[in-house]
């Protein structure tokens, strides 16, 4: 019998990366005072969460986020050399999406977006056609958030980045797009979970896809079965939720959200309050998912623990919020994907998410980012 892969084992381990967020998280918090002097402040109770708050006494609030591509870019390098195609505008999109979907969870839209490009080689700026289309598709990113692109950041880090290597990263300062932040401390037994259907694999778990690539004979060119090639379909672009986000709320009020990133499915318990989370209907699974858990293999559970198996985003709303009203926003405004009803929120003596349709269950220990 074939073995099975895990994210684990292929060297993404998030039982040592999330004690060192945890530890950060605990000194960082002794720092909460040292702006005092101009009355600036921290939202302690965001500290952990995927985005951070910070303000003025009885003025104005700030959301503060920094994220990176991850490995994302090593795909669009292989795929480069194979077919001539940069796929770097794609990239671009990806890296400004993990940024503002990010701030979107607490309800903060993005203002301004800074890019952080290291490379290994400064001979990387002189490929014209990947430096240009990177340019345009972080500004036209930028334009679909709704954000000014800034500041950024161009090192060449030589004997750390691989000299043909990139590492995209960058962070973003909003406001809330409402009243008041979305804090998570109302929610209530009988809200409704509401997804936004993912593009894709989005920017996750392709350390896992990457490793999966160089089992198959052909590599990135084997072909799905609608005919794509493996490797565009791991790069097709991240959707961006905060416009969606920001154009919800103006019509309805949303408790809180989650972006489902690293941790997959697990991350729908990162509100603090215990509740269990239940799953009754699932997005559409598109097929470089289907791909992955076959030439993996990859198991249900592993999977829906680290991938967004179709899901990209989570709101969690009040029962009488209708997925009919979610999905005429997203229509009216031109937004490209659909809400999902996925399930509703139970009262728990632990956090926990069920996921009905795969007979899944994932319990509080084993999301532990704070």
């Amino acid at each position: 019998m074939t073995e099975r892969m895990t994210y684990k084992g292929t060297g993404v381990d998030y039982q040592a990366l999330d004690p060192f967020k945890r530890m950060c998280q605990e000194r960082a918090a002794l720092t909460a005072d040292n702006a005092r002097r101009y009355d600036v402040s921290s939202f302690e109770s965001s500290r952990g969460e995927s985005a951070f708050l910070f303000g003025w006494r009885d003025g104005p609030i700030y959301g503060l986020v920094e994220e990176g591509l991850g490995t994302k870019s090593l795909v669009a390098d292989a795929m480069y050399k194979l077919t001539g195609k940069s796929y770097y505008d794609q990239i671009a999109q990806d890296s400004v999406a993990m940024i503002v979907n990010d701030m979107a969870t607490l309800g903060i839209a993005p203002l301004v977006i800074a890019m952080h490009l290291a490379v290994g080689s400064s001979d990387w700026f002189k490929d014209e056609p990947r430096v240009r289309d990177l340019i345009e598709g972080w500004g036209r990113a930028c334009d679909i958030a709704r954000a000014i692109w800034g500041p950024g950041e161009t090192p060449t880090l030589k004997g750390i980045i691989m000299p043909e290597a990139s590492l995209i990263s960058g962070s973003a300062v909003g406001m809330p797009m409402s009243t008041d932040p979305l804090y998570a401390l109302d929610i209530s037994e009988g809200d409704r979970i509401i997804i936004f259907e993912s593009s894709g694999i989005h920017a996750n778990a392709l350390t896992l896809a990457r490793q999966i690539a160089e089992k198959l004979p052909e590599g990135y060119l084997t072909k799905l079965s609608d005919g794509t090639m493996y490797g565009e379909a791991l790069l097709t672009p991240t959707h961006i939720y905060s416009a969606a986000v920001e154009d919800c709320l103006d019509e309805f009020r949303i408790k809180y959200a989650v972006n489902i990133t690293g941790h997959g499915w697990r991350k729908l318990m990162r509100a603090q309050t215990p509740f269990t989370y239940v799953i009754e209907r699932l997005p559409s699974q598109q097929l470089i998912f289907d791909f992955i858990q076959e030439h993996g293999p990859v198991s249900d559970e592993e999977a829906f623990g680290n991938l967004n198996m179709g899901g990209g985003f989570a709101l969690f709303v009040s029962p009488d919020v209708s997925v009919e009203q979610v999905s005429e926003v997203l229509a009216k405004k031109g937004h490209p994907f659909k809400a999902v009803d996925a399930g509703h929120i139970e009262v728990s003596d632990q956090k926990r998410v069920v996921i009905g349709p795969k007979n899944l269950v994932f319990e509080a220990e084993s999301l532990q980012v704070r």
